[in-house]
């Protein structure tokens, strides 16, 4: 999980910042504000944990405050239950991640879905850069995760940011007549004939960005887990089966 601006630097002034409101949500939001103004607070609540209240931000990413906004954490939350822990900031932070994620229009994004003969069936989210080799490691695959039920959901993610090589080839893929062969060719490392048109990959890099995307391929379940990274087909197929049923 990446540092806010204000929790990366030191928040020397945060004693004398605290607001003197009645309410804790009030309290809580005048000091965030004060040290971060566009910190894109979503809602605010009493966290499982006595005492301690969530943040919730923009894109699914918690952070934790006391009543008065006094002390300011950023960290995983656990619970001990039966002798197990469960990582209660990820299961807040995941829910948060599916609710942007799924919330893509299907014709944003590049998709290639899963065969229909399959006995299960669920999707994944990527955020892909098409210069990115585990990106392309991952692309020869996608017929197999189809095979096994899975649904690829490309989102573009130019790692060298906008007006990059990666960007502009993205954007010739979103903006080609057929996305899906854009693609192909792309990961395959072929020249993709240049196309312009209003397409959405800044705003998805921008998401990407918010929710906590460092680098590619960046994979998201269907319950909004986040995998960094390529996994072989076979086991990722199951890790989104198993999200899926949950």
């Amino acid at each position: 999980m990446r540092l806010f601006r204000f929790l990366a630097a030191a928040t020397l002034g945060l004693a004398s910042s605290i607001a003197l409101a009645a309410e804790p949500d009030q309290a809580i939001r005048q000091t965030l504000k004060s040290l971060q103004p566009d910190l894109p607070i979503e809602a605010i609540s009493e966290s499982p944990m006595p005492g301690l209240y969530q943040v919730q931000l923009k894109g699914g990413r918690l952070l934790y405050t006391s009543a008065d906004a006094q002390f300011v954490l950023q960290g995983f939350l656990f619970q001990v239950k039966d002798g197990k822990t469960v990582n209660l900031t990820e299961q807040a932070e995941s829910k948060g991640v599916a609710k942007q994620i799924n919330a893509i229009p299907p014709a944003e994004m590049v998709v290639f879905p899963a065969d229909e003969k399959a006995a299960q069936k669920t999707h994944i989210t990527v955020f892909t850069d098409t210069d990115c080799g585990y990106c392309q490691k991952l692309h020869s695959e996608v017929a197999e995760l189809n095979r096994r039920g899975v649904e690829v959901r490309y989102v573009a993610f130019p790692r060298q940011g906008i007006a990059s090589h990666g960007y502009n080839t993205l954007v010739s893929v979103w903006c080609a007549k057929d996305r899906r062969a854009a693609m192909s060719l792309a990961k395959a490392r072929k020249d993709v004939p240049e196309a312009k048109c209003d397409n959405p990959v800044a705003k998805q890099y921008q998401l990407g960005q918010m929710i906590g995307v460092q680098g590619t391929p960046a994979i998201v379940l269907a319950n909004g887990r986040m995998i960094p990274g390529y996994q072989p087909a076979p086991q990722l197929a199951e890790a989104a089966l198993a999200a899926a049923a949950k």
